[in-house]
């Protein structure tokens, strides 16, 4: 089998210079306009039922998986559930909603809740010419990203009741119904609401910005994790955070902590406790209540002893799901954090640096390039491989608020209807410096990779930051076993002077 050529193009070309799918002309999901849609409705003076996502049981739990009596359930519009419906009641909040007991999607609410504070990407998400008065005609559409493409996702209006209440997400404004509705047209693309049931905050996050994405492991987490979190909070950025998993599902820690539980990080500040500085973080249960009861939450004396500013900056003793804790307990009783922001940015945001993109669409084809990883020696090096090269930047950059300089990102694409159907391998990659050489299949077989994304794991993305010396890089994304077939996207962030050209190609397919 020879070699990847060089200088080859992948079979989808980058993304950067690819105009569909974006925010401004975002693809029809499911060959769906809502303009044309709406209009067809408004003509012919009918109310918009929709015929890909139907109001029955094969759109709930097409599989019989979670624990509700389909019997019971009946569609009904906002109308038929108040009397005066509205999408927003007095501004977009994190506390207007509550997870249902029905389904597991603590994932999805958790990122929902980090939106929130994000006008700009609420707007992008639910575009606001929508409403339940002039032109209403019972459809709606929101936009997510999947996969490196902006999607307009419509659907009508018609909510899943028992008793004339929202079976899922509730609001907690009676007549506010933009949470059920944005609910309901993410299980749309996920094939059913059952299909959201468990899941990675990352996954939301990502559909909900297209952004750049960290996930940080908090036991040993290494960079300064609280100034990561503070930069990311003054930069647009949504962060959540996750749980260690218990023995039982969800089960409630006497600290009041939920294992296996997907949380909002909803704020950072730092308060002077008794003449000293003390780093808190502000997390969100999407229950909508139960919070920790340790240090620094809402009835802890620990609060007599701040001034009275900060006090009522930050304390509140309502029972609403949240909570402060110190950064100290934040990492102990959390597993990890994500953090997803439309630019790069935040990284580190020394006026000093920018932070220059590159993105590939490529393809895992059984027998040609599919090698599997490293344990492969024999067919490794038949993957993709992308070429790369780290500048050295000057003193004052490179000095800048972290010393990483390249984040890389990994995302597998299956394309299948329901979501609970897709079957992510166990992904990673491995990052090789290069010694001015060409190209050789022996070269896997006497060196040894400078970096690598860690244990292979079966999830839709990984991502690693970290820090390169000057040089050329050669980047093998891969599977862990050969031939296994997947498009995938891979996505490289690196620092860069800010007197340098943003445009400078990054990358070279091999």
């Amino acid at each position: 089998m020879p070699p990847p050529r060089v200088n080859k193009k992948p079979k989808n070309e980058s993304t950067t210079n690819d105009n569909t799918g974006t925010l401004d002309d975002p693809l029809t999901f499911l060959d769906q306009d809502y303009q044309e849609l709406k209009k067809s409705c408004i003509t012919n003076q009918k109310r918009f039922v929709d015929d890909k996502f139907p109001p029955d049981s094969s759109s709930i739990d097409p599989k019989n998986k979670l624990k509700l009596d389909l019997d019971q359930i009946e569609w009904l519009r906002p109308s038929k559930i108040v009397s005066d419906p509205q999408i927003i009641v007095q501004g977009v909040s994190r506390f207007d909603y509550s997870q249902g007991s029905y389904l597991g999607n603590c994932w999805f609410l958790a990122s929902v809740g980090a939106l929130t504070f994000q006008k700009d990407i609420m707007d992008q998400v639910m575009p606001a010419d929508q409403s339940f008065g002039k032109d209403y005609a019972g459809i709606f559409h929101f936009r997510f990203w999947q996969f490196g493409k902006w999607i307009d996702v419509v659907i009508d209006d018609k909510l899943p009741t028992i008793n004339g209440k929202p079976v899922f997400v509730l609001s907690k404004t009676s007549n506010e119904f933009w949470p059920a509705l944005l609910e309901k047209a993410y299980a749309k693309v996920c094939g059913s609401y059952a299909d959201m049931h468990a899941g990675r905050v990352s996954e939301a996050l990502l559909d909900f910005t297209g952004g750049v994405h960290v996930c940080l492991e908090l036991e040993k987490p290494a960079i300064d994790l609280w100034n990561l979190m503070d930069r990311a909070a003054k930069t647009k950025a949504l962060m959540a955070c996750g749980s260690h998993q218990g023995e039982k599902s969800e089960n409630v820690l006497p600290n009041g902590i939920v294992q296996g539980h997907a949380y909002t990080v909803t704020g950072v500040f730092k308060v002077t406790c008794q003449e000293k500085p003390v780093r808190l973080v502000r997390v969100l249960n999407p229950w909508g209540r139960g919070e920790w009861n340790g240090a620094w939450s809402d009835k802890s004396p620990l609060w007599n002893k701040v001034s009275e500013k900060e006090l009522t900056k930050c304390r509140s003793l309502a029972n609403d799901g949240e909570f402060w804790m110190s950064m100290e307990d934040f990492t102990k009783n959390f597993e990890d954090t994500d953090i997803c922001c439309l630019r790069p940015d935040f990284l580190d945001s020394s006026s000093k640096c920018i932070w220059t993109t590159t993105c590939y669409n490529g393809i895992w084809e059984s027998g040609t390039t599919a090698g599997g990883c490293i344990n492969n020696k024999d067919s490794f090096w038949t993957n993709p491989q992308f070429r790369m090269r780290i500048e050295e930047l000057d003193e004052e950059c490179a000095s800048g608020q972290c010393p990483e300089n390249i984040l890389v990102s990994l995302m597998q694409i299956h394309e299948n209807r329901y979501r609970s159907l897709v079957s992510n391998y166990s992904i990673g990659f491995n990052v090789y410096l290069m010694k001015d050489e060409r190209f050789s299949a022996k070269l896997f077989y006497r060196r040894h990779s400078v970096e690598d994304s860690g244990n292979f794991i079966n999830t839709r993305h990984v991502m690693k930051f970290f820090k390169l010396e000057p040089g050329e890089y050669l980047i093998v994304p891969s599977t862990f076993h050969p031939n296994e077939c997947a498009k995938f996207m891979l996505s490289i962030f690196t620092k860069t002077e800010s007197h340098r050209r943003k445009n400078k190609p990054a990358m070279t397919y091999v």
